[in-house]
C-alpha cells in the first residue's frame, strides 16, 4: 500500500494497488480500526481516524466497510495492535521506510528482516534511514480536476506547500498537521481528492537501474504482500525506459 503514482520513488509500481484490492482493502479496515480504538470512533475529532478514512475513501473502498471497521474498535475481545517501524537498505543502497501494525512485534519484525535478506537488501536500527524522508501530507487530483495553473494557486491559498501536475495528475504537498483543512478547502472548489494521506517523501532520491532494480521491486513487492505492512516507502527514482523494460 505504498504511497502515490506521482512519485515513483514512492509507490513503485503505479496501479500494484488495483491487483491488490481486496489486501489493500483489508490493510484499510485495520487502520481504521486501531485509529478508531486508540482515540475516538468520530473522524472530526480523531485526526489519525480522519487521515485513515481519506485514504480508503480515495481507494473507492465502500461506506459500508468503514463504518464496520469504525464499529469494529468497539467490540470486545478484539486484537490488540500496536505501531511499529522498520528502516533499512535495499539494492543499490536505497532507503527503506516499513510502518506496520501488529499483534505480534517478534513474528513481524522476523518476517520483515527475512524478506530484506532474501531480497538483497538489510534492516538497520530505528532511524537509520527516516533522516533521509520528511513526514508530509499528500493530495491527489486527477488531470481533470482543474489546469495547472488552477491547481496550483488554489492548493496555495488552500495552505499547500507545492503542487506539482504533469499528465498522470495533480500531487500536493503540505504539513502534515495540516492536512485536513487542506484537503477540505480543495474539496470545495474540485470535489473528492484522488488520493490524501501522510506519508514519507524522500528529501533526495537514488537513480536504480538493471540488476537492482529487479530486485529492489521484488523486495518492495515482498514487503507490500506480508499482512502486518501496512506502508512502504522508498527513495528511490528508476527512468520510463527502466520501467518498460521491467514490465515488458
Amino acid at each position: 500500500m505504498a504511497g502515490h503514482s506521482k512519485f515513483k520513488n514512492i509507490m513503485h509500481r503505479k496501479g500494484a494497488q488495483d491487483k491488490k484490492r481486496s489486501k489493500l482493502f483489508s490493510k484499510l479496515a485495520k487502520e481504521i480500526t486501531v485509529a478508531a480504538k486508540m482515540g475516538m470512533p468520530d473522524p472530526d475529532h480523531n485526526p489519525r481516524l480522519r487521515t485513515a478514512v481519506f485514504a480508503a475513501r480515495a481507494q473507492s473502498m465502500p461506506k459500508d466497510n468503514i463504518e464496520r471497521a469504525i464499529k469494529k474498535s468497539s467490540e470486545q475481545g478484539g486484537e490488540n495492535y500496536e505501531d511499529m517501524r522498520y528502516e533499512g537498505f535495499g539494492p543499490g543502497g536505497v532507503g527503506v521506510i516499513v510502518e506496520a501494525l501488529t499483534d505480534n512485534r517478534n513474528r513481524t519484525a522476523s518476517e520483515v528482516r527475512a524478506i530484506f535478506a532474501k531480497c538483497g537488501g538489510n534492516l538497520g536500527e530505528t532511524g537509520a534511514v527516516s533522516f533521509m524522508f520528511e513526514r508530509v501530507g499528500s493530495i491527489e487530483y486527477a488531470t481533470d480536476a482543474a489546469d495547472a495553473d488552477a491547481m496550483f494557486e488554489a492548493a496555495l491559498e488552500a495552505g499547500a506547500e507545492d503542487c506539482q501536475s504533469d499528465e498522470d495528475g495533480h500531487a500536493l504537498i503540505c504539513n502534515a498537521e495540516s492536512l485536513h483543512e487542506v484537503v477540505m478547502a480543495l474539496e470545495k472548489s474540485f470535489g473528492p481528492a484522488r488520493a490524501a494521506q501522510i506519508i514519507w517523501k524522500p528529501l533526495n532520491t537514488i537513480d536504480v537501474e538493471g540488476a537492482h532494480a529487479e530486485t529492489l521491486v521484488r523486495l518492495l513487492d515482498s514487503l507490500d504482500d506480508c499482512d502486518d505492512v501496512q506502508q512502504v516507502y522508498a527513495n528511490f527514482e528508476m527512468s520510463d525506459s527502466v520501467l518498460e523494460q521491467m514490465s515488458a
